[in-house]
């Protein structure tokens, strides 16, 4: 059971019947595994506490695992039309120039070519330039290095997606 001192995003999380937990936690990261290993967990008694589930659930993915979560973000510099979510946290891109909105294009097929996947960042609060910036060191990297760079990013996503989801539950 939760305590009464759970914060009430994450009290009413907890309280969630199982489908709409987990269609929630979904929102978060496409990972299938990755959200049924937190809706085990529940009831969580702190927001800490989801994210060190969410943590250690993302460090025991697999790279099939990791690859479903991939398959959920759209490339930088092209949010999902009609989702508030990607077009938040790619806001760094929005302003940009047509010229690094172009080479921003060209670096994505450039690494989805070599690694099978988009090029995926905690855009959160980057510019354009920051995430091109890192594709450009990352495509240099060997498939073993950036699927667990790609690890960490997801995580870092995710624990954004958590907060604003227990948060969102405080605003009703």
């Amino acid at each position: 059971m939760t305590s009464s001192t759970t914060p009430g995003g994450l009290a009413h999380f907890n309280a969630l019947e199982e489908r709409a937990a987990l269609a929630a936690l979904h929102e978060v990261c496409a990972s299938t595994v990755w959200a049924g290993r937190l809706l085990v967990r529940r009831p969580y008694e702190a927001v800490d506490d989801l994210f060190a589930a969410s943590d250690a659930a993302m460090a025991g993915l697999t790279s099939t695992d990791l690859a479903e979560a991939m398959a959920g973000h759209p490339p930088i510099g092209r949010p999902k039309p009609g989702d508030p979510t990607s077009s938040r946290e790619q806001r760094g891109m929005a302003g940009a120039s047509e010229e690094l909105k172009a080479e921003m294009l060209e670096l994505n097929l450039a690494y989805q070519e070599k690694f099978g996947h988009v090029f995926l960042i905690c855009a959160t609060g980057l510019t354009g330039e920051q995430m091109r910036d890192a594709v450009k060191v990352r495509i240099g990297n060997s498939p073993e290095q950036e699927r667990e760079i790609v690890r960490t990013e997801l995580g870092k996503i995710n624990r954004i997606r958590l907060a604003r989801l227990v948060e969102e539950q405080d605003d009703d």
